[in-house]
Order: structure tokens, then C-alpha cells, then sequence
């Protein structure tokens, strides 16, 4: 069976190049799930989870906003912010969601409120690919 090859790009650095068998993104139009031979395509994606199968192991990813390319089974997603399930802090990101949590009650401004609640999904999202990232196998 042939394969896809993923490369998930910050400007900070390159946070995953793989390949993989299948990923599905959460893009604006929907999730959407690639496979090998998938026809070429350019999209927005938006905040969510990323998910990845290779082999039989199953893998997830937290992604903000960015966007995908597909094109002869490589798979390009640029995104300000991209972190795997392993990768993350539980520690620091339930400690940012407390943070966030204070700023909405307090509703200091309009502008305020936007950041933190930007800050609360993606500690939530951090949190919630961390978690399902602890049982993998399929």
C-alpha cells in the first residue's frame, strides 16, 4: 500500500514530517480524511485536532489555523501552531486554562476577552489531543 507524507510547519520549525497512511484535518469546509492517490487540493484549515494513522497506531495533534496543500501524496499544513499529543504540558496547559478562565470572568474589554478565549480553546485542545494521545494502538 502506498503512503502519504505529512510535513506540519510552524515558523518556528518543522513539528512533524512522516509518512503516514491516512490523516484526517479539520478543515473550513469540514473534516476531511486523506488517502494515498487523493486528487490534489487547497484549503483553509481551521483550529482542531489532527489525527494519523500509521500502521495500526493512531496518532493526534493539536493545529490552529493554517493551511493545507495536497498534492502526489504529500500533504503540507502551515499553521502558526502545531503541537503532537506527546509533546504536551499538561501541567502548563491546565494552568493556562485557569488563566483564561479568570480573564473571561473579569471582561476587561472586548479585546481582552477575544485573547483569552482564543487562550481557553487551545488549552482545551491541547488538553483534549493529550488525553486521547496516552491510548494509541487500534
Amino acid at each position: 500500500m502506498s503512503k502519504l507524507h505529512l510535513e506540519i510547519i510552524t515558523p518556528q520549525r518543522i513539528v512533524l514530517s512522516e509518512e503516514v497512511d491516512s490523516v484526517t484535518i479539520p478543515a473550513v469546509e469540514g473534516e476531511i480524511t486523506i488517502l494515498p492517490s487523493h486528487i490534489a487540493l487547497f484549503t483553509r484549515v481551521k483550529p482542531g485536532e489532527i489525527h494519523y494513522l500509521k500502521g495500526k497506531e493512531q496518532r493526534f495533534m493539536a493545529v490552529n489555523e493554517g493551511f493545507l496543500e495536497v498534492l502526489n501524496d504529500k500533504i503540507n499544513i502551515l499553521t502558526d501552531y502545531a503541537v503532537r499529543s506527546e509533546e504536551v504540558e499538561v501541567a502548563k496547559a491546565e494552568e493556562a486554562k485557569k488563566r483564561a478562565q479568570v480573564a473571561l470572568r473579569e471582561k476587561k474589554s472586548g479585546q481582552d476577552f477575544v485573547v483569552a478565549e482564543a487562550q481557553l480553546r487551545k488549552a482545551i485542545l491541547d488538553l483534549k489531543v493529550a488525553k486521547r494521545g496516552r491510548g494509541r494502538v487500534i
